[in-house]
């Protein structure tokens, strides 16, 4: 007879749900995007909380991502009683659907002007305390519900060490004190060199050979030289990894930890974030202390909220944290579809950002009416662009089933309909 989990599967199936515990309702409120550095940023963090988001100008995150398809992401799992920051409107029609598939309450999303939110915010005192996924320069620091010097050092990947779990061992680097060219780097490729801040897998680097090397060098020297980078880690390269998962769970201001769900990552070869599969029937329990000391420094630290541990399993079964991301994660809305799915017999579920199909949103929800209404995929942000005077949707997106076949057949159907993974 097995014992009994230490920590609660959270029961809800929203933000909302997941914050309720630790929010003063019409009090508090989520800013659903990140910062920037971008020169489109109306409040860029170039002062203090710096994040590495692109070298130049040319490949800074973009504005939809940023702005866009990511908040609309998470504002699709939003819920009822905590109220969402967007500073972009979603699409009448993806709003129409979410509210069928997810529930969704239109009067939580608050609508804020691009160029003057945070310092409406900072003005206001409709909110006390704006829950962030990264701290912003320009949001007072009162203003935080964590407070941005913590958040800041939660989110670096220096604290990883800190946390008391297994991870590869590294170096740390400040580079006002070491310069590029002093660093001492490993005798052997493979090793990683990451920034202190990345942003979606940016700033981190597999150095496998020269090639590699010079190309992360020459990056972090633009970094250095637009004064975006502070910090920079030398890791190990685990070696003989079988599984990459990403573990999420709650803390909240009492210190108590729930399971949200585990995730195995898809990562291209260069590591940036593809997406992620799941089994809403796995029971975390081979994680267990990794989420009890993660959870616990968190609580010592003033934090409360969604935590993702990506760990690393080897062909030995040894499980290292790479990092920790004390915020919401890329796949939580596909985490918080566990009981929704599971009582449709829909155990498996593969979330991706980079789903696209041709034609507009409207016509999408049309040709796909029916896998939509049995759920077998869930829209969960939906951007219309134009290429070559051709219409075509950009998607983030579930695929469900019972089985992973099943998954992988509903994958093939809609692929068949018009449904790819672009790159």
């Amino acid at each position: 007879m097995s014992s009994p989990s230490p920590f609660p599967f959270f029961q809800g199936n929203s933000l909302s749900d997941l914050f309720a515990q630790d929010i003063q309702v019409d009090r508090d409120a989520l800013i659903l995007n990140y910062p920037a550095t971008a020169s489109w940023a109306a409040y860029p963090n170039t002062q203090q909380y710096f994040l590495q988001d692109g070298s130049s100008e040319a490949t800074k995150t973009s504005f939809d991502k940023i702005c866009q398809k990511e908040p609309w992401k998470n504002l699709a799992v939003l819920g009822d009683t905590l109220p969402g920051i967007v500073i972009v409107p979603p699409p009448s029609l993806l709003v129409q659907y979410w509210r069928d598939q997810f529930d969704f309450q239109d009067q939580q999303l608050k609508m804020m002007d691009c160029s003057t939110y945070l310092d409406d915010l900072n003005e206001s005192d409709q909110y006390d305390r704006i829950i962030t996924l990264f701290p912003f320069d320009r949001l007072r620091p009162e203003k935080h519900a964590i407070h941005p010097d913590t958040h800041y050092y939660l989110l670096s990947k220096v604290t990883l060490a800190e946390l008391g779990v297994p991870c590869p061992n590294y170096q740390t680097y400040h580079l006002a004190q070491t310069s590029l060219d002093q660093i001492s780097l490993p005798a052997q490729f493979p090793y990683l060199i990451k920034t202190s801040h990345g942003l979606s897998g940016e700033g981190t680097y597999i150095i496998r050979n020269d090639s590699d090397l010079n190309y992360c060098l020459h990056e972090l020297k633009k970094y250095l030289k637009i004064n975006l980078l502070q910090t920079i880690v030398v890791s190990e390269f685990i070696q003989h990894e079988v599984h990459n998962y990403c573990v999420q769970f709650y803390v909240n201001q009492q210190g108590n930890i729930s399971l949200i769900g585990v995730t195995q990552q898809l990562v291209s070869s260069t590591g940036d974030y593809l997406g992620g599969l799941i089994d809403y029937h796995n029971d975390l329990s081979q994680f267990f202390e990794i989420i009890e000391a993660v959870g616990n420094y968190a609580h010592k630290q003033g934090y409360f909220g969604v935590i993702g541990v990506d760990i690393l399993e080897d062909r030995d079964g040894q499980l290292y944290a790479i990092d920790a991301n004390f915020r919401i994660n890329g796949s939580t809305p596909l985490c918080l579809q566990r009981h929704e799915l599971l009582n449709l017999d829909k155990a498996i579920a593969k979330y991706a950002s980079s789903y696209r199909m041709e034609g507009t949103l409207d016509s999408i929800l049309t040709g796909l009416k029916r896998e939509l209404e049995r759920k077998d995929f869930l829209i969960l942000s939906a951007l219309e662009k134009v290429k070559y005077g051709k219409i075509y949707t950009e998607i983030y997106g579930i695929v469900t089933g019972a089985t992973r076949e099943e998954m992988r057949q509903i994958e093939q159907h809609l692929h068949d309909k018009g449904l790819t993974l672009a790159g």
